[in-house]
């Protein structure tokens, strides 16, 4: 929320919060410290197309970005965004580019239509030669271009175009709402667009927990959607579902717990002495303090970088964050004038925030 509220500051525009019955501070949270958003309660979780398309009823703007509440953007992405939307023939939908908090790329940022043999080639892993990929890999991960999917956890069109396309389907309850409303709005003569240039972070650990429930709820939002669009034949139609529900079984006994590994050194790029003894105390290890880090100092051992934004933005911490990625080194953020870090260790894992 600090980060778009940053991003937002130039721009005529209104945040929309939709709370889906939490069972934790999270509403208080916004109004102690958010007082110009515009809260929704809802008194029972109706899922993520439900509350999505309550805040779209209330927007008033001619663009409407849903945004998941584990996202993190920079300072400019919304200005570039928009600049790169008006330049663009038929548009439906853009997307940027998607990073986990490990800073590494996340595929789903960009993806095809999951057709019948498209669906049949990510089950069992079969490459059907003249079949399209389930991600839309036509197109390089920094690259620009027409796709047929872009990701929920942000994505960003003319309001009008979504009132045409129905908005999100309510019966997608998590999971698969956004490939639905990407293909309605391919449907209707428009373009979804992949703006590759243009990076958020999204800790995709933290809007559900990826287990049994988690995989439950993504294959049976594959089936609805195979259902709704592509039920026509009947033997293809048997093969996939049929594959679904051994890949749903074989991947709930899947173990997603994701253990803390050893820091073995931890490096803070700041200027503030004072919030470096601080982590001292809270990690109870030393902390080295930088104003730069370069990847070639980094080393093989077990490094956790903090970021300071009182020291450097979110967009400069973002670009760090791809330019400072290995699979030794981890990375949290302490936001603006703020008591605590927050990250992930992990790309599909849940984060952790540390209060000092």
């Amino acid at each position: 929320m600090l980060s778009l509220r940053e991003a937002i500051s130039s721009l005529d525009s209104e945040i929309i919060v939709v709370d889906n019955c939490s069972s934790d501070d999270s509403v208080q949270l916004v109004k102690e410290h958010f007082s110009k958003v515009i809260l929704i309660e809802n008194k029972i979780n109706n899922g993520f197309a439900s509350a999505n398309n309550q805040g779209a009823e209330v927007a008033t703007g001619e663009y409407i970005c849903f945004l998941n509440p584990d996202t993190i953007v920079g300072h400019s992405t919304f200005t570039r965004l928009m600049r790169s939307a008006e330049q663009l023939p038929h548009l439906g939908i853009v997307g940027p580019k998607l990073i986990s908090g490990t800073g590494d790329y996340l595929s789903e940022s960009k993806r095809n239509i999951p057709s019948p043999l498209t669906s049949f080639r990510r089950l069992f892993g079969i490459n059907l030669g003249y079949v399209k990929n389930y991600y839309a890999d036509h197109i390089s991960d920094n690259g620009i271009g027409d796709v047929d999917v872009l990701v929920g956890a942000f994505m960003m069109l003319k309001k009008k175009a979504f009132i045409q396309a129905g908005g999100f389907d309510d019966d997608y309850f998590m999971y698969g709402e956004d490939i639905d409303l990407s293909y309605k709005i391919k449907k209707n003569g428009l373009l979804n667009y992949y703006i590759g240039n243009i990076v958020a972070v999204h800790y995709r650990g933290e809007s559900t927990d990826r287990n049994a429930v988690y995989v439950k709820r993504f294959y049976n939002a594959m089936r609805l959607f195979y259902k709704k669009h592509f039920r026509s034949n009947v033997i293809l139609d048997v093969m996939v579902s049929t594959g679904i529900r051994i890949v749903s079984f074989f991947q709930s006994f899947k173990n997603f717990d994701k253990r803390n590994r050893k820091i073995d050194s931890y490096f803070l790029l700041s200027d503030n002495e004072r919030f470096r003894g601080f982590l001292e105390v809270e990690l109870q290890q030393k902390v080295v303090m930088f104003s730069v880090i370069k990847a070639e100092d980094l080393g093989d051992s077990n490094i956790e970088i903090i970021f300071d934004n009182d020291f450097m933005t979110f967009e400069d911490i973002i670009d760090q964050m791809q330019l400072l990625k290995k699979k030794n080194v981890t990375f949290k953020i302490r936001p603006k004038n703020c008591n605590y870090i927050l990250g992930s260790n992990f790309s599909d894992g849940k984060g952790e925030v540390i209060v000092f």
